[in-house]
């Protein structure tokens, strides 16, 4: 299980996305409700779609913003996904059964450990994506005791000394940037990090403002986290439609979740007050961003 600075972090690492298993569905298509004039009957779905782009189609009426090739936001929507009708896995194997909880399952390795949680698969997304780009001075996170973890001084060979709740580096490897040492640092911010330390370190925004890469997250004990990965607009109205995706507990592979409650599910229209998602209920000033 993660580890721990002090007793109150116990309790905020096992209980931050407490969940319930459920039982099987086969995603087919997704029947839209027709009570919401904007919509068309249906969200088509392609059985052949390896990503979340060309996986899932937006209604009539709606297209998919435009977004640069280097942005967090294009590298989400062309998340990969497994063959449709796949389910969900834990860390050790098992199946996490559906009840209308998922659409879709990413197909990233997540590692044979406790540790791939909710806020574990955002910020796993987050370094990848920078990963991938080179951009190794962006990857960071904090410990919940604050302390910021930064990846440019792993890649030199240091590792994180904890001490009760006193963390500091120390020289320990030859320098690196391997893939698996990428990976082991991950599990490092996944042990000692969580949803009460990413929200601290995220800024508010507005629901106006949302788009893709925005997180929903509660900090806490417990607390939960969804991303946003992809998104679309009205062709006459502006109006904007998202895509969410979740990790949750026990550790298990990303997914991209259903709409139980609206009307084109896996679509979201977002709206100031409640926001259900399958597992967990947030409000709409529970939105933050990545700060660059």
């Amino acid at each position: 299980m993660k580890g721990v600075f002090y007793i109150v972090v116990l309790v905020f690492l096992f209980t931050s996305c407490n969940g319930e298993k459920t039982s099987v569905t086969q995603v087919k298509s997704i029947e839209l409700e027709k009570n919401d004039s904007e919509v068309a009957d249906q969200v088509l779905v392609d059985h052949d779609g390896t990503s979340i782009k060309d996986r899932f189609q937006v209604p009539d009426g709606y297209k998919r913003t435009t977004l640069s090739k280097s942005t967090f936001g294009h590298y989400l929507r062309n998340l990969p996904l497994k063959k449709i009708g796949s389910a969900v896995h834990y860390y050790d194997g098992s199946i996490k059964n559906n009840n209308n909880v998922y659409v879709g399952v990413v197909d990233l390795e997540i590692g044979n450990k406790d540790l791939h949680q909710c806020a574990d698969a955002i910020m796993r997304l987050r370094a990848e994506y920078f990963w991938h780009r080179e951009n190794y001075d962006k990857i960071h996170f904090n410990f919940t005791n604050g302390h910021k973890v930064e990846y440019k001084e792993w890649m030199k060979g240091k590792r994180m000394k904890v001490e009760g709740n006193h963390t500091s580096w120390v020289q320990k490897e030859n320098p690196s940037n391997s893939y698996q040492d990428f990976w082991n640092y991950l599990e490092l911010i996944f042990m000692y990090a969580g949803t009460s330390s990413l929200e601290k370190e995220m800024k508010s925004v507005d629901l106006s403002d949302v788009r893709v890469g925005d997180v929903l997250i509660q900090g806490g004990f417990p607390g939960h986290a969804v991303i946003i990965v992809d998104e679309a607009e009205h062709i006459q109205t502006g109006s904007k439609i998202f895509m969410l995706a979740q990790s949750y507990m026990p550790a298990q592979e990303l997914q991209i979740i259903s709409n139980q409650t609206g009307n084109f599910s896996p679509w979201y229209v977002f709206k100031h007050g409640v926001i259900f998602t399958p597992e967990w209920t947030f409000e709409s000033s529970d939105f933050r961003r990545f700060v660059e």
